[in-house]
């Protein structure tokens, strides 16, 4: 080795124009170490846009191969020939290893250069870290040191076929899933590739979209599976009962505790069983209120000629059958938190006494003439859009801000992608210590499932959901036949197609609106229209505006 890349921890390159450079052995890192040997001057070495090497068949010395050497020291070395820099790359930023180290990474492996090439640069561009070999033996030596998602791989290659590379890569690299390509389509080839564990077979000539498709359902069915296979939740995944690693819930964990270090009032907003009032929880339990009272007030289930003595009390003697003097939800929850969900199903003339609280910090029990101080923080909570609520007239435009002073929006399950698997998976072992029983693994498919249902009801239809198959389902493995038949029905590919495109609109449309209550801006968004044109589609399919 060379004087200049001793005691170096990290992939190096020459950043100055060249034709080769030393491999030499893995760091613990299990990347490899790379310096030109015609400078001294080492920058970082990634393989992407900017520099790209490709292992060749050691036989092909004189085209750019790695060709064993000698033992120097402790180090094995040998020699990579690589192309020139362009101008281009020369201008390229190197992408620092933390970045590239959150981003899938997709191997092709194929004896054609210019199919590597294409698809190395298409998958590039969507966001995978990228690399290629050119025959089998190259791409196991790649996957000694590197961790690979997804191998892409051709059926004939000089050397070892791509049956075989498939094979191996299944019976030794068991996070890493396969794709097979190939310009000799046949039926006996799909069976021989799907036998050997390819996750999908794509013909000569293929679509990016159908091989963008093919890389997708495979990261997929390897979330998954370490989903199924992982014993218990990860303690990261857990915030004061709420479940979730994606990045929508993480920036909402990030928001909790903001909040829960004031004492600002905060609107918790999102659709149905979302779970508003576990993060109200959290952000009680987090704040210097802890150890004080958490008042949880559902104020659409109460009748609006009780609601305000339900939140203020109420005197002797106020109203018929007030026998006795009791103090409501705002006195209980004195030094603590009051949670009021469902804001929004109260009256103007509750909002305006509810404003008033907020403003003064007084409540006045109803059939008395004085007021009380409290001490309380409010959080509240809606399911719909309250500023489309005040346009309206149905929603004071006061009180809207003075609530909405911190928003916590609480995104649906659907957006949640992984999450929905960890759920399943601790609501499974919950509801199977209850009941006293082993908790039963999920299958691939019902887990698949799981992923792509739309859960209209959310995080509480998906609880109800486990509660009954862990009731219901004695058998150690949970499969497609146990789920409800609209789950079931509604993953079926292609299930009536003899319909109108107009028919289908309709339907998605009523669909979307349901998820979301019938709240016509959120489903706008979710459909990319704006409200005119979605009003316009309701009229035109008989559905009202």
């Amino acid at each position: 080795m060379n004087k200049g890349a001793k005691g170096n921890n990290s992939p190096t390159l020459s950043r100055r124009r060249w034709n080769e450079v030393v491999l030499a052995s893995p760091g613990q890192d299990s990347s490899y170490h790379f310096r030109s040997r015609s400078t001294e001057r080492p920058v970082p070495f990634f393989s992407g846009k900017e520099i790209r090497g490709e292992f060749l068949p050691q036989e092909a010395t004189t085209n750019g191969s790695i060709q064993p050497r000698k033992n120097r020291g402790s180090q094995w070395q040998s020699r990579v020939r690589m192309r020139r820099l362009r101008k281009s790359d020369k201008r390229a930023e190197f992408p620092r290893m933390g970045e590239l180290g959150r981003k899938k990474r997709v191997m092709i492996v194929d004896d054609d250069p210019d199919m590597r090439e294409v698809l190395y640069k298409k998958l590039k561009d969507k966001g995978y870290v990228v690399l290629t070999a050119a025959d089998a033996a190259s791409a196991l030596r790649v996957l000694e040191s590197t961790p690979v998602d997804v191998v892409i791989t051709d059926f004939k290659m000089p050397g070892a076929s791509g049956v075989e590379l498939v094979r191996h890569i299944g019976e030794n690299y068991r996070d890493t899933l396969t794709i097979m390509i190939t310009g000799y389509a046949s039926i006996e080839g799909a069976v021989q590739a799907v036998k050997a564990g390819a996750e999908e077979y794509l013909p000569k000539p293929f679509t990016y979209e159908q091989l963008y498709a093919a890389v997708e359902k495979a990261l997929k069915k390897q979330e998954i599976r370490k989903a199924r296979e992982s014993e218990v939740v990860a303690p990261q995944g857990e915030f004061h009962g709420l479940i979730g690693v994606s990045r929508p819930m993480q920036e909402v964990f990030k928001a909790i505790k903001k909040a829960a270090a004031t004492n600002a009032t905060v609107l918790i907003t999102g659709e149905s069983g979302t779970g508003k009032e576990l993060v109200a929880r959290a952000i009680h339990y987090n704040s210097p209120r802890a150890s004080a009272p958490f008042v949880p007030v559902n104020c659409s289930g109460i009748p609006e000629g009780l609601i305000e003595s339900e939140l203020f009390g109420f005197v002797k003697g106020a109203f018929t059958g007030a026998n006795e003097t009791r103090a409501g939800f705002f006195q209980t929850a004195n030094g603590g938190t009051i949670f009021l969900d469902e804001i929004s199903s109260t009256s103007l003339a509750m909002q305006a006494k509810l404003l008033r609280v907020l403003q003064d910090n007084e409540v006045r029990m109803v059939g008395s003439s004085k007021t009380k101080k409290v001490d309380v923080r409010i959080l509240a909570a809606t399911n719909k859009d309250l500023l489309e609520l005040v346009r309206k007239g149905y929603f004071r435009e006061d009180l809207y801000y003075r609530l909405n002073v911190i928003a916590i929006d609480l995104p649906p399950l659907r957006e949640r992608g992984e999450d929905v698997l960890l759920m399943a998976k601790h609501f499974a072992q919950r509801f199977a210590n209850e009941v006293g029983k082993p908790a039963p693994v999920f299958s691939d498919r019902v887990l698949e499932i799981f992923r792509d249902y739309p859960w209209p009801g959310n995080v509480r239809e998906l609880e109800n959901l486990v509660r009954r198959l862990i009731v219901m389902v004695d058998r150690p493995v949970i499969d497609v036949q146990d789920l409800p038949s609209h789950m079931r029905f509604a993953m079926i590919p292609g299930s009536n197609l003899f319909r109108s495109l107009a028919s289908v609109e309709a339907e998605y449309i009523r669909n979307v609106l349901s998820s979301v209550n019938g709240n016509k801006t959120r489903a706008a968004r979710i459909l990319g229209i704006d409200r005119k044109t979605l009003r316009e589609k309701l009229k035109r399919y008989g559905e009202g505006a």
